[in-house]
């Protein structure tokens, strides 16, 4: 009996159908990384071809950035490659549930990131006067973090179409205009939810901690913005509510894993970042 799971355990790191015994998407997935890889390697480049001889008016980066907030979403976008990684490890055990949780977490991770981005990006503009065409430092700093977090941006939206993807309905019954417009609506709520959570609410709840705003005018201020969250919550936790069979399962965790190594991709290329742009100016 042991012998016979065994031979029809699926295997999820080699594909003995193609020619290189490694998955077409894992391997499709592989080759865009090592295009984006040479694309990032040439920004950060250029930052520290500039670095070193800076031209006049150039903004001092050590007064301009905040070492403390930066180090924070630098933490939370590494646990949020933990938890990726355990989303795979969920889901190559055919556990859904645990899967899909650690997929929202990983969401979740996302958006704090890109809203700590958010209100560093706006801070810096307004109170550091630091725009993208004042200063060389600007230029080269904003284009490489602004790709950075355009590339955090995409992997969130990918994670969250893969989570409602995790929700198709197995039953023969299923599909048709209805199975359509629902999934519909779970993207959307997806969506509302996470453009909420890093464009308002994390920059928000920034400036509230930092003792910028008071808790009142933060209430009052992001009342709109915190009601569409709460209903996109609401109707995720609505439409996600398990009530049938899915077809998704351990055999979709190529998916969910080719997936993992854009967003570890994205989490490693931010640690160089990082260390290249921040770190180095204090050193």
């Amino acid at each position: 009996m042991s012998s016979h799971a065994s031979a029809g355990a699926i295997d999820h790191h080699h594909d003995p159908s193609t020619a290189t015994g490694i998955p077409n998407k894992k391997l499709l997935w592989w080759a865009f990384l090592a295009s984006d890889c040479m694309f990032f390697g040439a920004l950060i480049s250029t930052h520290l071809v500039y670095r070193i001889n800076p031209p006049p008016g150039n903004h001092v980066p050590t007064q301009v950035f905040d070492l403390e907030l930066t180090s924070f979403s630098t933490f939370i976008l590494l646990m949020s490659s933990l938890m990726m990684a355990l989303a795979v490890n969920a889901i190559q055990r055919g556990q859904i549930r645990s899967m899909r949780n650690s997929l929202l977490t990983t969401i979740f991770f996302g958006c704090i990131f890109l809203g700590c981005q958010v209100y560093e990006f706006v801070h810096f503009v307004h109170e550091k006067k630091m725009t993208l065409s004042n200063s060389l430092f600007g230029s080269t700093f904003y284009t490489l973090t602004g790709t950075h977090g355009t590339h955090v941006a995409i992997g969130v939206l990918i994670l969250g179409l893969m989570y409602v993807r995790s929700f198709k309905s197995s039953s023969p019954h299923s599909g048709g205009w209805g199975e359509f417009l629902k999934t519909v609506v779970h993207v959307a709520a997806v969506c509302v939810a996470m453009a909420v959570t890093f464009i308002v609410v994390v920059p928000a709840g920034i400036g509230l901690v930092k003792g910028e705003v008071a808790l009142g005018a933060f209430l009052s201020g992001n009342l709109m913005p915190l009601l569409a969250l709460a209903g996109a919550g609401v109707v995720m936790a609505w439409l996600g509510r398990a009530t049938h069979g899915v077809d998704f399962g351990e055999r979709n965790a190529i998916d969910v894993e080719a997936v993992g190594l854009y967003w570890h991709f994205v989490d490693i290329v931010w640690i160089v970042i990082f260390t290249a742009v921040y770190l180095l100016e204090y050193l």
